[in-house]
């Protein structure tokens, strides 16, 4: 059964107004979990955001947890079709709700972020209900299981468009998922970058640099990489200290990450901060931000940092090049190199002049490609196409 969980406050005056003739898109996610990733909180920004674009939203979820912060202020109606399983009877009968739901609700698009998402709720779409149908892919198939591989593979014809995060996942899913080129548009995230300060940064001692890193505890995010690369730093740099922002996803990899800590006699320069409510105060304390990831489809927290006029060293993995102009805004290396991290990161700190021109630098291409403004058009571009043509489908049947 599909249950309203949480909803947007309505302005005074209209709380029972009928919605007008905006196009209802659903946005639908695997889960709602106690700690956000990117792809949840992408999407709940789309969401907020659509309205101000023509648009009516929706969120749909297979799975929530009470305490997600999703449900505390959403921008949107927010369903759970709960799903332990998306291949048992249940999921045969949610089908057949979820139909029901895109029937009355009007869904015209339905955009799907993750794997169970893109191919049960995908192929519910597409084999049940004349809504169009768009996945948002994000990753380089990190996650994925033989099953999935298979899945996309079969599914292949499913999609009317792919948006790609960057031009690595869409390469990806062509080469891969084999999806039609003409289908598959990139389209990076955004953000605005009046939300972030650009005050000039606390002095601090002399070599006393602060080199900060976000991303929740998991073992692809590479902070063991960051630690050992840290330790060659503190040899030039004694006065350093690090940082580690995220929610611990993977207590098995924290206590691993807290035993390296200490072999390398870092205790007392080496920081975990955990979840960072205030992004922004939290990087205008850093002077430089690392991301070691070993795997990604394109980070947020990379334009993040450049929104913070902060130069980035980075792994050369999935769309960190599409950033992280190497030499221009920082520097890119290898992954699961803690040597080569090292070094990139040495050239930063060795030259502050330099370093204060990669930050400009990197803020600079913020504003000239990764806008939220850039974002929501390109997303509702292809929305007003796909609904042209669903409209002109409708008129013939």
């Amino acid at each position: 059964m599909i249950e309203l969980i949480a909803s947007a406050p309505q302005p005074p005056g209209i709380a029972n107004a009928a919605h007008g003739d905006e196009p209802h898109i659903l946005l639908v996610v695997d889960q709602l979990a106690r700690t956000l990733g990117g792809g949840e909180r992408i999407a709940l920004k789309i969401a907020a955001l659509l309205p101000r674009y023509g648009f009516r939203a929706s969120i749909l979820t297979l799975s929530a947890d009470p305490a997600s912060p999703a449900l505390n202020s959403p921008p949107c109606p927010i369903y759970l079709l709960a799903l332990r399983s998306s291949y048992d009877l249940a999921a045969l009968r949610g089908a057949f709700e979820l139909r029901r739901f895109l029937k009355r609700e009007r869904i015209g698009i339905v955009q799907t972020f993750f794997e169970s998402s893109d191919i049960w709720a995908g192929f519910v779409t597409k084999a049940l209900s004349k809504a169009k149908l768009i996945w948002a892919r994000r990753d380089m198939g990190i996650l994925r299981t033989r099953k999935h591989h298979i899945a996309y593979r079969l599914l292949a014809w499913a999609p009317d468009t792919v948006f790609a995060v960057s031009e690595q996942v869409r390469r990806y899913s062509i080469e891969v998922d084999r999806i039609e080129p003409v289908r598959v548009q990139t389209i990076y995230n955004g953000l605005d970058l009046g939300d972030w300060n650009t005050a000039p940064r606390l002095a601090k001692a002399e070599g006393a640099f602060l080199i900060a890193t976000v991303g929740n505890i998991r073992r692809v995010k590479g902070h063991d990489v960051f630690i050992r690369a840290a330790a060659m730093v503190s040899e030039q740099f004694p006065k350093a200290r690090f940082s580690i922002a995220g929610s611990v996803l993977e207590p098995d990899f924290f206590a691993e990450l807290q035993t390296l800590v200490q072999e390398l006699k870092l205790a007392e320069r080496f920081q975990f901060d955990g979840e960072v409510t205030n992004l922004r105060h939290y990087l205008s304390t850093a002077d430089m931000f690392v991301l070691p990831s070993r795997s990604e489809g394109f980070s947020n927290a990379i334009i993040e940092a450049m929104a913070a006029s902060l130069p980035v060293v980075a792994t050369d993995v999935g769309g960190n090049a599409e950033a992280v102009k190497d030499g221009m805004n920082g520097f890119l290396v290898p992954s699961d190199d803690p040597g080569a991290l090292a070094a990139a990161i040495l050239r930063v700190l060795s030259d502050t002049s330099r370093a204060q021109e990669m930050g400009m630098a990197g803020r600079k291409l913020v504003a000239e490609k990764f806008t939220t403004e850039a974002m929501m058009v390109g997303i509702t571009a292809v929305y007003t196409t796909l609904l042209c043509g669903l409209r002109l489908d409708r008129d013939e049947g």
